[in-house]
């Protein structure tokens, strides 16, 4: 089971995410690698990037008979923080009501193409 956590005193969490999680009950742990927006055609823009690295997310857990609900820790890695909002609105939409743990990483990213990279540790 995951449970939120967002204390007082703190900023309401935006879109997608809680300032920390609690795991109980959990029998295994899957550590997701960061997926890039790899396996087919490499979209030119950031929202086909995102989209193709969280399906590339979401069929890893599928592999371990996970769903992104099943998510409670999220690392987000940007190339650009123009990016943020996109990324946030696409991360609700994936997402729904689920809100894991998040951090998001400015970053070079170790393909130039690659517009963004996405890893995850589920529990079930």
């Amino acid at each position: 089971m995951i449970e939120n956590i967002d204390p007082a005193g703190l900023p309401e969490p935006a879109a997608a995410y809680t300032h920390g999680t609690v795991v109980t009950g959990a029998r295994r742990m899957v550590f997701v690698s960061g997926q890039p927006p790899w396996g087919g055609d490499l979209p030119d823009d950031f929202e086909g990037q995102c989209r193709l690295a969280w399906r590339n997310v979401e069929r890893v857990l599928a592999e371990a008979d996970l769903t992104l609900r099943d998510l409670a820790k999220v690392t987000i890695f940007l190339a650009d923080r123009r990016d943020r909002e996109a990324n946030s609105r696409i991360r609700a939409e994936v997402l729904g009501d689920h809100r894991p743990a998040l951090t998001i990483i400015i970053t070079g990213i170790y393909s130039e193409e690659w517009l963004l990279e996405i890893e995850g540790i589920a529990v079930a």
